[in-house]
């Protein structure tokens, strides 16, 4: 177990999870926010594969608390920022609930991946906002969609895969999760899910919807919509791969 204890760090459960949202909360760069949120579950994973410790049963019920807290906490948070790191915090320890399960590695690297990359691109989505309102906080620039409509379209489907949506990979990750848990543990994963799905509606709310505030501000470039799209397209094909049943 002093492996399992050390991936506890990375694939976070709380109190353990505070070291990732105060790393998070330190950096100002957000690329490396990004690599954060990317690299840290990678390592957690790479821990437990390679030690191959005993998960007792009991770290289920605990990732299941951990998950449920972060996942309540995103319905306070508006700032996009600490909500992408809220939600990292929420998702990754599901992670457990594979390794306990037995699953092979390339799930729970897949796992963890389908969940974080949207969460990187969520960190990476606070720099133009912050360039153009002085911070990434719902509610602050009223509504995006008919003032910046790249950006405002590009933040819509980076939620939506964020939180596991269909054609998204996350989804299809969520549909190999459920079957190896116990119908206790499905319902309250099930609940987690609704609430994500909840907590990024009153985002999008705060960011997209409403009326614009009269402003002279360019949008995002069509070379950096075109980046973020790419992205976003890559994960919709890995997402349609697996409903063929890879991984």
């Amino acid at each position: 177990m002093t492996y399992a204890w050390l991936a506890a760090l990375f694939l976070p459960l709380f109190p353990f999870s505070m070291l990732l949202n105060l790393i998070l909360s330190r950096l100002r760069w957000q690329v490396a926010r990004a690599g954060v949120l990317l690299v840290w579950p990678q390592i957690g994973v790479a821990i437990l594969k390679l030690s191959d410790p005993d998960i007792p049963a009991w770290v289920v019920p605990w990732a299941l608390a951990t998950a449920a807290l972060y996942a309540l906490r995103l319905l306070t948070v508006r700032d996009l920022g600490l909500w992408a790191g809220f939600l990292a915090a929420s998702v990754l320890p599901l992670t457990w609930g594979l390794a306990q399960s037995g699953a092979p590695a390339e799930n729970l690297h897949g796992f963890a991946l389908w969940f974080s990359l949207p969460a990187a691109l969520l960190a990476l989505l606070t720099k133009p906002l912050i360039a153009r309102f002085g911070a990434a906080y719902a509610g602050l620039p009223g509504g995006l969609s008919p003032m910046l409509p790249r950006l405002s379209a590009v933040l819509v489907v980076t939620l939506l895969a964020a939180i596991a949506t269909p054609p998204f990979p996350g989804f299809f990750a969520m549909l190999d999760l459920l079957p190896r848990m116990s119908a206790s543990a499905d319902v309250a994963i099930l609940v987690i899910w609704l609430v994500w799905g909840w907590a990024a509606t009153r985002l999008l709310q705060g960011f997209v919807v409403g009326a614009a505030k009269p402003a002279a501000i360019d949008d995002i470039g069509r070379q950096s919509t075109w980046a973020y799209m790419s992205v976003l397209c890559a994960l919709v094909i890995a997402g349609l791969y697996l409903t063929g049943g890879g991984l």
